[in-house]
This record gives structure tokens, sequence and C-alpha cells, in this order.
């Protein structure tokens, strides 16, 4: 294989993430972030899942969010923490 193929293939996996907003931001940190911002209540509005909604704490949220059948909610919650502090 060329070794030139494997460079290019690299450079274009660094440029997706220099352009992904949530690159290196764990999914931990956009919870805390999004709480700090709005506030559980008002975070439940936004996204209506039920652990922000009832009984909300952050362990059940994560837990739910990284369940593979629960991708959309997890896609609602970061297009939030994109909208709300990566947007200009």
């Amino acid at each position: 294989m060329n070794n030139n193929s494997n460079n290019n293939s690299n450079k274009n996996n660094n440029n997706n993430n220099n352009n992904n907003p949530l690159h290196g931001i764990k999914l931990a940190e956009i919870i805390d972030k999004l709480v700090e911002h709005y506030g559980w209540e008002e975070l439940g509005k936004k996204v209506r899942i039920n652990c922000f909604n009832n009984n909300p704490h952050k362990k059940a949220s994560l837990k739910f969010l990284r369940n593979v059948d629960h991708e959309w909610a997890r896609i609602k919650v970061e297009n939030l923490y994109i909208d709300t502090f990566c947007s200009q």
C-alpha cells in the first residue's frame, strides 16, 4: 500500500475532527454544561426525555443517552449543545 494514501486518509480524519464542534468533548461534559446553562426543568422541556423530567440526575441521563437504542436522544442533546454553545 502506498504511504501517501495513508497520510492523506489521516489528514482527512484530522480535518473532519477539527470541523466537529463536539470533538474532544465528553457526553458528561455536555450534560454538565447544558444543566448549568438551562437547569434540569428547562432542559427537559427542550429535549423531552424522561431522564431529564422525572427525578433527573446525571448518572441516569448518561446511562440512557449512551444506550445504542437511544441514539436519537443523544443526537438531540448534542444538537442542543451545538446550537447553544457553538453557533455564532
